[in-house]
């Protein structure tokens, strides 16, 4: 009997994870799709960015291959620019500091 609460908990675990995110995905498509930005808040944005880069960045160091950082059929190069260029500025970064992580690989 131990063994199928073993088994229940792992199940469970794999379930909360599978939702893991689906909110806020939920209110930025909505937010999207209406044009009301203002919908999800800047510092709820923030949050889930930083919080996102950080486990990213976490990963990529630990797996190989490193995990896709979006699906690419659901943004545009323009959506990517805008975001890694904001991003580069908020962080101190310019594109010299840039082009020496780029070739990077473990």
């Amino acid at each position: 009997m131990p063994a199928a609460a073993d088994q229940a908990a792992p199940a469970a675990e794999r379930g909360a994870q599978a939702g893991c995110g689906d909110d806020f995905v939920a209110a930025a498509e909505r937010a999207l799709a209406s044009g009301d930005f203002d919908a999800v808040p800047d510092g709820a944005l923030e949050r889930v960015m930083t919080a996102a880069i950080r486990l990213y960045a976490a990963k990529t160091e630990r797996d190989v291959p490193a995990p896709r950082p979006f699906a690419p059929e659901q943004v545009t190069p323009t959506d990517v620019v805008v975001t890694v260029s904001d991003m580069i500025r908020t962080a101190g970064l310019n594109l010299w500091d840039v082009s020496m992580w780029f070739g990077r690989r473990k």
